[in-house]
């Protein structure tokens, strides 16, 4: 008898008891629970896959963006950042221009959010993506094969120059207003890096645009009582032009590097940079309203000897096709070719 329906009935009813508690997975942890829900068991025929994987003592390259004003200097960070993006794809950078006592206390307010009165928190719990502040665990809940072990804190910065908001939980506002308005700088930088990489004009890639808002992704790992069953998050590609990342000192993030998993070992006051697939698509923008919006090669970076391999898809198309399928799934580059 085929009883596949019912499984997944079931499934999706603990998938929502789960989302209507609004208490995330420091919610299950704050139960006493001793083993996880079935939701976050990863299947084992991918625990014994990832099992087979080499693990390599290499490391990712790590720049140092000191100086940058200096000739010399400026063109030897440049080639840096070319090699890194090209061969990697994933970079560290330190002497950045944001505090050690910045990042430390990010870190300290969104550890303080996730661990303030439930009660507080579920004033920010939603699944709209047009929510401004969204609080919730697994974006793809409904979406994704398995849930992933986190709670996230999302808020979305459309102009950078106007976030000093109340929208914000206070709780850790001032510490997300002041590094918000510090990482935008380094993004701009990054950016102009990057441009120049390409052997562009240091604008080129802001004037596309590529830095008008972001958002911050602040994602919470409580312990967990089986943690060889689960992931924090599972294997995924970025969807937009480049992440920022700020680790804490605590290891876990690896990157897949030559079939094989590369440790990123945090460097306290480093920032980990990720190439995402937008800007790897290599893109160009037109008029403000999304369906108008392509995104496909750089016109001056095509010739017939190096021929385009994505193709140009709207904004409208890549932005639906990234909320509908789940997390583990979001290689959208691959999407994009041609």
């Amino acid at each position: 008898m085929d009883t596949s329906g019912a499984q997944e009935y079931d499934r999706l009813q603990e998938l929502k008891t789960f989302d209507e508690t609004k208490a995330g997975v420091k919610g299950l942890v704050d139960s006493g629970l001793q083993k996880i829900p079935k939701i976050f068991v990863r299947p084992a025929e991918e625990l014994a896959k990832d099992l087979n994987y080499k693990r390599a003592q290499i490391e990712a390259p790590v720049i140092d963006l000191g100086d940058l004003e200096k000739t010399q200097r400026h063109k030897k960070i440049v080639e840096e950042v070319r090699i890194a993006s090209e061969t990697w794809g994933f970079f560290q950078v330190v002497n950045h221009g944001i505090s050690l006592s910045v990042l430390d206390e990010m870190l300290d307010a969104i550890q303080k959010f996730n661990e303030q009165d439930v009660e507080e928190k579920k004033k920010y719990y939603t699944r709209d993506n047009t929510r401004r502040v969204r609080f919730n665990s697994n974006f793809d809940l409904f979406a994704s094969r398995t849930a992933n072990w986190r709670d996230s804190l999302a808020i979305s910065f459309l102009d950078p120059d106007q976030i000093n908001s109340d929208d914000l939980p206070a709780i850790c506002r001032k510490s997300v207003i002041e590094y918000s308005k510090l990482v935008n700088n380094l993004g701009n930088i990054l950016f102009g890096l990057l441009s120049e990489a390409l052997g562009l004009q240091p604008e080129y890639l802001r004037k596309m645009d590529c830095s008008d808002g972001h958002r911050f992704s602040c994602n919470y790992y409580p312990a967990c009582p089986e943690p060889d069953l689960t992931l924090g998050i599972a294997k995924h590609s970025d969807l937009g032009f480049l992440t920022i990342l700020l680790q804490n000192q605590i290891d876990g993030l690896q990157i897949f590097f030559q079939n094989q998993w590369v440790d990123v070992q945090p460097i306290r006051g480093a920032l980990v940079i990720n190439i995402g697939d937008l800007l790897q698509h290599a893109l160009f923008s037109g008029p403000i309203n999304m369906d108008k919006i392509f995104y496909g090669p750089i016109k001056e970076l095509i010739s017939e000897g190096n021929p385009p391999i994505y193709k140009e898809v709207p904004l409208s198309d890549y932005i639906a096709k990234a909320f509908t399928v789940g997390v583990d799934e979001n290689f959208l580059v691959n999407y994009c070719k041609g």
